[in-house]
């Protein structure tokens, strides 16, 4: 059986520039990184791989050079890497981005079945978290996120239990096989490739998939299959900050200078 893990390349956010006379980015120099969230979605399938016996493909929607990356989750571990890639996908928003890698996890099911789908919890790059929700309901799979523990998958009952992290409480759940579960950074910690890894991923083969492969209607993947598109990208105007009472160490008249200053400023009404 498979498991399936979706992974990103994105621009290292420490190093983005902003053009600010388009408000586009500025990708020229601009190193890429796997997204950290995947990093962990990366891990959980190869310890699911080394705990259950499965076989694990990584995929990964983007341009030419994202075979990089693959080639980084192949120095990890897993079994085989494909790439979606194709002008005709390029402008996508999540919803057009989850038709893709739907239609590519439907062709490797055709191969072999799937038990499990990864995914990071969400990209620093969109911050949306909607892509594996996406993938989880075109291809009617369970739908776990924000998951900080797998704790037993039971192949013959075709069921999984899984922990959830959320505010101030957990949730252990159980749902039905196949599912697309994303992780937090919580779940685990990533291991470093060997040497012997590293050179197999050197070698190895990734497949290629475009839409001549994926046989997608344009009007449902890219810019035109997207129902919201990204106008314009700015750093927001900060106003300067303004230091009071500098030499205050008593919390309470600095409290009092404070509550005075808002009110002085019409902020504050008591």
């Amino acid at each position: 059986m498979l498991v399936i893990i979706c992974i990103k390349q994105v621009p290292d956010t420490t190093q983005v520039k902003i053009d600010p006379v388009t408000g586009n980015l500025v990708r020229e120099g601009v190193p890429f990184i796997m997204n950290p969230f995947d990093t962990h979605a990366l891990e959980e399938g190869i310890r699911l791989k080394e705990r259950y016996g499965f076989r694990v493909v990584v995929i990964s929607m983007g341009p030419p050079n994202t075979e990089v990356t693959l080639r980084k989750a192949l120095a990890r571990g897993v079994d085989e890497a494909v790439l979606l890639s194709d002008r005709a996908f390029g402008g996508a928003d999540t919803l057009a981005t989850s038709k893709v890698l739907a239609e590519a996890i439907i062709q490797l099911t055709q191969r072999e079945e799937v038990a499990i789908v990864l995914c990071g919890k969400q990209t620093i790059d969109g911050d949306t978290a909607q892509v594996g929700p996406g993938i989880a309901t075109r291809l009617g799979y369970s739908q776990l996120t924000l998951v900080d523990h797998i704790k037993d998958i039971d192949l013959q009952a075709q069921k999984v239990i899984a922990r959830r992290k959320l505010e101030g409480r957990e949730e252990i759940v159980k749902a039905d096989l196949p599912a697309m579960i994303s992780v937090v950074r919580e779940i685990n910690t990533p291991r470093y490739p060997t040497v012997p890894l590293r050179l197999m991923a050197e070698g190895a083969t990734i497949t290629i998939w475009g839409n001549k492969e994926m046989k997608l209607d344009d009007a449902s993947i890219g810019l035109q299959g997207s129902a919201t598109q990204v106008r314009k990208i700015f750093s927001p105007e900060r106003a300067k900050g303004e230091i009071l009472g500098d030499g205050i160490t008593n919390p309470e008249e600095a409290a009092s200078l404070l509550i005075k200053e808002l009110k002085r400023k019409g902020l504050l009404f008591i």
